[in-house]
């Protein structure tokens, strides 16, 4: 999944994406409202993250543009907002959520509440309020980072992993190199790297032992697709 940082203190927003990283996510982020919406216009992501305060704009009145289709969104006006800020009175919390943020968490925060409120808005549109993923007899547990097939423990990367997610969310569906590059790498990625189809090969092969029937297919031309029946 990918996410964007919208942060302007600089020593919080690599300690973000370090964290945030580590649990698997892809990790963008922007210094100011400007290089945000500038963002937000050519990049599909999952959620955005943002501060209230930043040096051109505030983050309500970013969170407010976006909900009434005032600024142009990749993700539409549905994209999933957290409000992480450093205002904690009752009034500023009632207005962010007002505003159109799905969740509102203040500062000083621990990391992992915020990992447990980033799954819980990710999850609402595939899992159904569940922390898990089932494609057959593959299943996914975002919240304990673990992946296993009929039982077995699948030993993933975290690339792996995030691979894995996105195509569970779409069981059946092809889904090409370049969507999963989107989504699954940050912006730092090189368009025109070959670290999708080498993460799939690895993945494919993890998935596969011991004669067990294949279930993540090569769409020759067009990508890769996770048999629905899995």
């Amino acid at each position: 999944m990918r996410l964007l940082v919208v942060e302007d203190e600089e020593g919080l927003v690599s300690a973000l994406r370090s964290g945030l990283g580590r649990a698997g996510y892809a990790v963008d982020t922007a210094l100011t409202g400007a290089e945000a919406t500038e963002k937000l216009a050519t990049t599909a992501y999952d959620l955005a993250i943002l501060d209230i305060t930043l040096p051109d704009t505030s983050g309500l009145d970013l969170c407010r543009a976006v909900r009434r289709g005032e600024i142009e969104v990749a993700s539409g006006r549905e994209l999933r907002v957290l409000m992480l800020t450093a205002r904690a009175s009752l009034a500023d919390r009632v207005r962010g959520l007002d505003e159109g943020a799905d969740d509102y968490l203040t500062k000083p925060f621990a990391l992992v509440e915020l990992l447990a409120r980033i799954r819980a808005l990710l999850r609402r549109d595939v899992t159904n309020g569940s922390t898990q993923l089932h494609v057959g007899d593959l299943v996914l547990d975002s919240s304990r980072h673990l992946a296993t097939r009929s039982g077995r423990e699948l030993p993933l990367t975290l690339k792996e992993f995030g691979v894995l997610r996105y195509l569970m969310s779409r069981p059946g569906h092809v889904v090409s190199a370049e969507e999963l590059l989107e989504h699954v790498w940050d912006e730092n990625a090189d368009p025109f790297t070959q670290s999708v189809r080498v993460t799939v090969g690895t993945l494919r092969r993890k998935l596969t032992q011991d004669g067990e029937e294949p279930v993540l297919e090569t769409v020759i031309g067009r990508g890769y697709r996770l048999r629905g029946d899995a």
